[in-house]
């Protein structure tokens, strides 16, 4: 198994220093730690990490995080190596997630690449701006995890992807068909698929979903009624408040009366 670290993304990085890096010039191997700050490197060369006793090949699109207080030894195959970085803490204490210490970052490594170039853009001229863009690049990293990962503990890319549209299409007609045709897999599949993982249909699974935005506008907004049947795809109100009362337990103006009490 890979060498693995955790992260904790609850509250934004404090980035310390982000820039390109170059190594190599003084020679083929470098030993080096930061005593206080995480380190993360996407690499354009090829070489070799090295660091509590694991050996990760480094090769053009690897990304690397490396905790605190930890001796890294760099093994290189050029004079001039170049990677972009980030040095930064990690100062939530909430729940861990673990990911790979070295990982391909694949069709994502452009998306990273300007990410991070849009780090070391912001850090001298706003350092808040700096920390938000690492912010996601690590959330980034953490869905690269997701995605290689084995598919017991995690969720089927059809899945993933059936759940991403409907979310982006809550407002908008949705039906089974198309909803499998965006995911790739057939009605029957994507159907056991969602019954294994949340319990519902997938008609149960969009319901559910629009009552939970429904419940959140009524009780978080004032945006009337009918406009909130259409933000969640019901824009008929019969229909809609039928949905509030088997979902929710209440009409919508109780629900949202009940919220003001």
């Amino acid at each position: 198994m890979p060498a693995s670290v955790e992260l904790t993304l609850d509250l934004p990085p404090d980035l310390v220093h982000a820039g390109v890096g170059v190594h190599g010039s003084a020679g083929p191997h470098e030993v080096f730690r930061l005593p206080h700050l995480w380190q993360l490197h996407l690499y354009g060369y090829s070489g070799t990490l090295e660091f509590d006793g694991a050996r990760h090949p480094i090769r053009p699109g690897h990304l690397s995080l490396v905790p605190p207080g930890t001796e890294v030894h760099f093994h290189y195959g050029a004079t001039r190596c170049e990677h972009l970085y980030a040095h930064f803490r990690l100062p939530g204490d909430g729940e861990r997630r673990r990911v790979p210490a070295m990982q391909d970052t694949g069709s994502d490594t452009a998306v990273l690449s300007g990410l991070l170039r849009q780090t070391i853009a912001a850090c001298a001229q706003s350092p808040a701006r700096a920390s938000a863009e690492l912010w996601t690049v690590l959330w980034r990293t953490t869905g690269l995890t997701e995605a290689a990962a084995p598919p017991s503990g995690t969720r089927h890319p059809a899945l993933r992807a059936a759940v991403a549209h409907i979310e982006e299409h809550l407002a908008d007609p949705l039906s089974v068909p198309g909803i499998a045709r965006v995911a790739g897999v057939s009605h029957t599949h994507l159907t056991r698929l969602f019954r294994e993982d949340t319990a519902h249909t997938v008609v149960g699974y969009i319901r559910r979903r629009r009552m939970e935005r429904a419940r959140h506008l009524l009780v978080a907004s004032t945006l009337a009624i009918p406009a909130v049947a259409a933000t969640v795809g019901i824009p008929d109100l019969q229909a809609f408040n039928k949905a509030c009362r088997k979902e929710l337990g209440a009409s919508p103006r109780a629900v949202r009366q009940a919220a003001g009490a």
